[in-house]
């Protein structure tokens, strides 16, 4: 399982005519020379890139925070009419595959003049669309005691005062899990990117290294390798500092 992840790791430090020529995870020359032509091949810095990749991710990590807690607050708090077949519903749309929705969500974002922008990748995260969060902090949130929201409304708060003084700071082991998976998520997409952005220069990293493939004759695929490194690291980082945020997380909540 670690193999490739080696060979790629080896093969960008290696001359691009030894890639395939010497399989093995030393390099018999090495060399820094990828790095240096990866960032500027595409005539764009690759900072370019990973700053798009990074605006995404932090909008939609704010987005899914924000919404995603509103709408378990009303499911675990609040008493509505058709709040269990809602909640099913909501439910059922996990079951739903992302290709099902994808042409009638282009035509739509097409119609309101929103392609070759990022609305598409981050509007729709303002609006609790993913239903895998929700239903984690409603789970975890059932296990917040109702006594603590009777304490609140005594002294005066409101459903939303109640949400925002005492079950949101509780509920951070969930929003932390959130957090990390909606930003690995986000930072991986190709799909998305792919589809709304043609501009080369609101290009997200993994876009740009298939550029790499695509926007000339001849693959780099040395360029890529050392930029594909670059691409795990922010990755990398946040599982590496986040990890007991989200093992305590998960522990926490009804996803175990």
């Amino acid at each position: 399982m670690v193999y490739p992840l080696l060979w790629m790791v080896a093969s960008a430090f290696k001359p691009e005519s030894d890639i395939f020529s010497d399989p093995g995870l030393w390099p018999a020359t090495f060399t820094t020379e990828n790095f240096t032509q990866g960032w500027d091949a595409l005539g764009i810095p690759f900072s370019t890139f990973f700053l798009n990749s990074f605006v995404i991710a932090a909008i939609s990590v704010l987005g899914n925070l924000l919404s995603c807690s509103l709408a378990a607050y009303a499911f675990a708090r609040l008493d509505f009419r058709f709040k269990k077949t809602l909640f099913a519903a909501m439910l059922a749309t996990l079951m739903l595959p992302f290709h099902v929705t994808l042409v009638p969500q282009y035509i739509l974002f097409q119609s309101i003049d929103w392609t070759n922008t990022y609305f598409p990748l981050v509007v729709p995260k303002f609006l609790a669309v993913d239903a895998f969060f929700i239903f984690l902090m409603v789970q975890f949130m059932r296990g917040l005691p109702r006594t603590l929201d009777d304490a609140a409304t005594v002294d005066g708060c409101g459903p939303f005062g109640v949400f925002w003084r005492i079950i949101l700071p509780l509920m951070r082991p969930a929003l932390a899990v959130a957090a990390i998976f909606t930003f690995i998520w986000t930072w991986n997409d190709f799909l998305g990117p792919l589809l709304y952005i043609s501009d080369r220069a609101l290009y997200t990293a993994p876009i740009a290294l298939n550029a790499f493939l695509d926007s000339t004759g001849a693959s780099s695929w040395g360029p890529m390798f050392a930029m594909s490194i670059l691409s795990i690291l922010p990755l990398f980082l946040v599982f590496l500092f986040a990890q007991k945020h989200l093992i305590n997380g998960i522990a926490t909540t009804g996803l175990k």
